[in-house]
Order: structure tokens, then sequence, then C-alpha cells
């Protein structure tokens, strides 16, 4: 299982990134590189954005693709125990993004299993290069897309690795994006806030993805 955490206040705007610190899994389809978690248009709902399988070139995007095997987790602690009260699951199917929950975890931890009795929908995955996202609304007006994007994580590697060798004191301004050019799959979920049930309205939210065992049975 691999996962990027963050804590967020309703109404503001959290994000967590992970570019090429994880290598067992640079370059699989579980390789998270950033969470997103903000306030929507409409303020009464929010956003979660996963994206994974980073610095993709523009010649890799278009043979990209969302591995059936992988489940996609948002993780919700919605009391501030630091356990999962809630979860978002996303798995591939021909084609299409399975959206399930929010909804209790039949498993807590390390573990988890797809919770089948909480479907909200599916979308189908946005061609690269497509002239419209595809978007589509499931139960209690959760919003839905999946597909590749411009990697919105701006970060100045070079920069970075000066300031780490002693060799520089701090960033540039402007500095240079690392990541520009590149691209990641996404899938974003719109949720009312009110079927997360945030205490003091304060929620914490991890991402994870894990690979179905090799017994089967729908276990990750």
């Amino acid at each position: 299982m691999v996962l990027s955490c963050a804590v967020l206040v309703i109404g503001g705007i959290v994000y967590a990134s992970d570019h090429i610190d994880a290598p067992a899994v640079k370059g699989q389809t579980t390789d998270i590189t950033d969470l997103y978690v903000f306030q929507a248009k409409n303020t009464d709902n929010l956003v979660f954005v996963a994206n994974s399988q980073g610095l993709l070139a523009p010649s890799a995007t278009g043979a990209a693709r969302f591995d059936p095997n992988t489940l996609i987790q948002f993780k919700i602690d919605n009391n501030g125990d630091n356990v999962e009260d809630l979860v978002i699951q996303a798995i591939y199917k021909d084609g299409k993004i399975n959206v399930f929950g929010p909804a209790r975890p039949a498993l807590t931890g390390a573990r988890t299993k797809i919770d089948e009795g909480n479907f909200i929908g599916s979308v189908a995955v946005t061609p690269y290069g497509a002239a419209h996202p595809i978007v589509e609304t499931g139960a209690y007006g959760i919003k839905l897309f999946a597909g590749p994007r411009d990697d919105p994580f701006f970060f100045d590697l070079d920069q970075f690795h000066k300031i780490t060798g002693g060799m520089a004191s701090g960033f540039n301004n402007p500095g240079v994006d690392a990541f520009a050019g590149t691209n990641v799959l996404s899938v974003v979920v719109e949720v009312p806030k009110s079927l997360l049930h945030a205490q003091k309205d304060k929620l914490g939210v991890w991402l994870t993805t894990s690979l179905q065992e090799s017994s089967g049975h729908g276990n990750y």
C-alpha cells in the first residue's frame, strides 16, 4: 500500500506531494503523486483529487492506463482520532472508473476490500487530448471525473538539489517548474460536505493505492 496524507479545515485547500519519493513503486500504477482536497465552486461541496502515475511525457500519456487491480482510496477521519471513519473507493473496470462511498470501511488500516454495497456511480475515462472532460453525476449529487491531466504541482527540483547539496541557500523567484509539460492520471470526486460529518469543520484525509491480493476475493 502507498499513501499520501493531509489535514483539511473545511473551506481551505490542502495538498500532499510524493513525486519520486517512493522508489519501490516508481513507474507503477500504485505510484501516488498528489492528494488535493479543496472547496468546490459550490461551497456546500468538497473536491477530492487523487493523482498517480506521474512524470508522463505527452508522448506516453495516450498509452497510460488505470489498473483494474489497483484500488484508489480517499480515507477520511472526521473525528480526529487518526483512524478512517469513511472511505471513498475508486477502481477501474472496462474503460470506466467505478466509485463507492463515502461509507464506513469494512476494514481499517493497511488491508481493505471494496464496499460494493455503497456504489455511487461510474465515469468513462476521458481520453488524452479530448476537447472536453467527461463528468458524470452519481448518487447524492456526487460528481465524478477520471483521466489524464497536466500535473498541477509546481516544484523547482534542480534548485532543491542545490539547496540540499549546500550550493544554494534558498529558492529563486520565479523558480523553474520541473514538472512542466508532464501529466498524471487523475480521479476527481466532488462530494457534498453533509455526507462527510466533519466534527468542528475539520477532516483528516489521506490517499492510498492498494494492489489486489493474489488470493482474490476482493481483498486489497
